[in-house]
């Protein structure tokens, strides 16, 4: 058996913050403005992870109104999710995604960024698809007013609990 989600997030771009995505810091005079650290790719997995079994969204199981997740890194959450998602009987298959931002230039962080992720996630790297585009200078993350992503989950019924 096998179930896909989705996830989409985005963020304001503003001083004073750092940039983080998919759990690496690059370094950018702007970063995101959330609750947590506000890293819209690891948002997004997290969401399609959860949709792929109707388990409702992030916001359900951290909600930015409960002060123990102010600043939270977000790859601690990730990982919280993913021992939900094993806790059910399911394992990733492959996840892809793509964040959109005009600026920083994010190529030569796709890699470190798929690595952190698949450690988390207890995954192979080549699981994991991580791409970068822009918005052609189109709507806000063409303004630069924020950064988002985009990501599809598959999950698979995991050995011994193709019965349940």
């Amino acid at each position: 058996m096998i179930r896909i989600g989705n996830g989409y997030d985005i963020h304001r771009l503003v001083r004073d913050r750092p940039l983080i995505l998919g759990g690496v810091n690059i370094p950018h005079e702007l970063g995101l403005l959330g609750h947590s650290d506000a890293d819209v790719l690891t948002h997004a997995v997290m969401d399609a992870m959860l949709g792929a079994l109707s388990l409702g969204d992030i916001g359900h199981y951290f909600p930015p109104t409960d002060p123990q997740w102010a600043g939270a890194d977000s790859l601690k959450l990730l990982a919280q999710v993913n021992q939900l998602i094993h806790a059910k009987g399911w394992k990733i298959g492959n996840l892809d995604s793509v964040i959109v931002a005009e600026r920083p230039k994010l190529k030569p962080h796709l890699q470190p960024m798929r690595d952190r992720l698949a450690t988390v996630l207890n995954i192979p790297a080549d699981q994991i698809g991580i791409k970068a585009t822009t918005n052609e200078k189109l709507g806000p993350t063409g303004r630069e007013e924020g950064i988002a992503a985009y990501a599809v989950v598959l999950l698979v019924k995991e050995e011994g609990e193709l019965g349940k």
